[in-house]
């Protein structure tokens, strides 16, 4: 509206004084408002992005602004009721984010230009998948970032093991790393974004939907498989059943010296070395191993993807700049730049001779997002999933807090 009320002034003052015959390129350029996230490009991406995308289009102008995680949701939604004047054409989003967008009708459908131009077929599925709502894509993938294995190369050594190439394999090695003071795996025991992809690995998943109703399926066989897996894998280590990664940080842990592996993204890595750099040329990376040899295992895809609010007057000019972010160019700048995986496969060479990249990049080729409901926020704010696993890591019956947990999951999902 801001713009448009901009272009009436000028219509208006080209008829009484023809001022319309002043620079016609002034008076149509438009500017693109952009909102992304703290941290998750650098100036100097955004200074050349800016400048040749300006240098291309030379009757727009971008103002990009950085925002903070912390509250940006209620932000978000505030600026797709359209309550902001001076509100944003493109938003960077998490890719679990969309549906909660999407649902209020509040995002501008990019379905037709994502099949037609964009290439949506090639997108890692852990990104794509989030960002559409129904059948129609509203989020188009920017960056993804998934957990490895990060490990210590000279422990592995010593041990007369390599990196695993299934997780029967990987069990083996790790019980042979379990020795004396040192863990054979760092894994918490409420750690459920690394059991999410032991259970999509064994073909389970952590709900389901049938005729737009959603219910917990913790308590199906191969949700269970991969939580008996988990279970193998954690008692290698001495990991606390009752807490998360975070609590206390994994990175502290490992950078103690004692633990062989943890699951991490490969960033995790920079809060190690900074605590022990002594540790630096000792650490190496590999995929989350799957069931098969040659295949990665499942797991969870995080990253951001980019909408643009309905509402926006300056349209096909926010698609201009969606298509540029998002495609192969600038989305393999910015690979290399932050230590990203690109949004498609095909481009996972844009990050070869990076060892964590290269093993995130083929992680992310099976990456997953979780269940796509607006209402998946809540379950995870009460997380019925962490306290299942303790339960079961303590010694209760797994299949019956399962069916607890999972029941759970399908009364938070059915609240309106």
């Amino acid at each position: 509206m801001r713009r448009r009320l901009l272009a009436l002034v000028c219509v208006s003052a080209s008829l009484l004084t023809g001022c319309g015959v002043m620079s016609d390129s002034a008076a149509q350029r438009r500017t693109v408002t952009v909102w992304l996230m703290q941290h998750s490009a650098s100036q100097d991406f955004l200074d050349r992005f800016t400048e040749e995308f300006e240098r291309e289009h030379e009757t727009l102008d971008l103002d990009i602004r950085i925002q903070e995680w912390t509250g940006i949701g209620e932000k978000v939604q505030q600026a797709l009721r359209g309550k902001d004047a001076d509100g944003p054409d493109v938003i960077e989003v998490g890719n679990t984010q969309v549906s909660a967008y999407a649902e209020s009708d509040g995002l501008l459908d990019l379905t037709l230009e994502s099949m037609r131009d964009w290439g949506r077929d090639d997108w890692l599925p852990g990104l794509a998948e989030p960002g559409r709502w129904g059948s129609q894509q509203y989020g188009i993938p920017w960056y993804a970032a998934n957990r490895v294995v990060v490990y210590r190369k000279d422990l592995f050594r010593a041990a007369g093991v390599t990196p695993p190439k299934t997780r029967d394999e990987w069990l083996e090695i790790t019980e042979r790393l379990d020795t004396g003071d040192t863990q054979g795996i760092y894994l918490a025991g409420q750690d459920w974004y690394t059991l999410a992809g032991f259970i999509w690995e064994e073909g389970g998943e952590l709900a389901t939907e049938r005729d737009g109703v959603w219910r917990g399926a913790l308590d199906s066989e191969a949700a269970l498989r991969g939580m008996d897996f988990y279970r193998r894998l954690q008692r290698l280590g001495d990991g606390p059943v009752d807490a998360d990664e975070e609590h206390p940080p994994q990175a502290g842990v490992f950078a103690e010296g004692r633990v062989a592996q943890i699951v991490a993204v490969p960033g995790l890595v920079r809060a190690i070395v900074q605590q022990n750099p002594g540790l630096e040329d000792k650490i190496g990376y590999f995929p989350v191993p799957g069931k098969e040899a040659g295949r990665p295992g499942a797991v969870f895809t995080g990253g951001s993807d980019l909408v643009v609010p309905a509402g926006t007057d300056v349209e096909d000019a926010a698609v201009e700049v969606v298509a540029a972010l998002t495609g192969a160019r600038w989305n393999t700048d910015l690979a290399r730049t932050m230590n990203y995986v690109p949004n498609k496969a095909d481009l996972a060479d844009s990050v070869a001779g990076e060892e964590g990249l290269e093993a995130m990049a083929a992680g992310a080729a099976r990456g997953r997002a979780t269940p796509a409901t607006p209402r998946w926020s809540v379950v995870e704010a009460d997380n019925p999933i962490k306290e299942y696993m303790t339960k079961v890591l303590t010694g209760a019956d797994p299949g019956k807090e399962a069916e607890r947990a999972a029941r759970r999951i399908t009364e938070t999902l059915a609240f309106e």
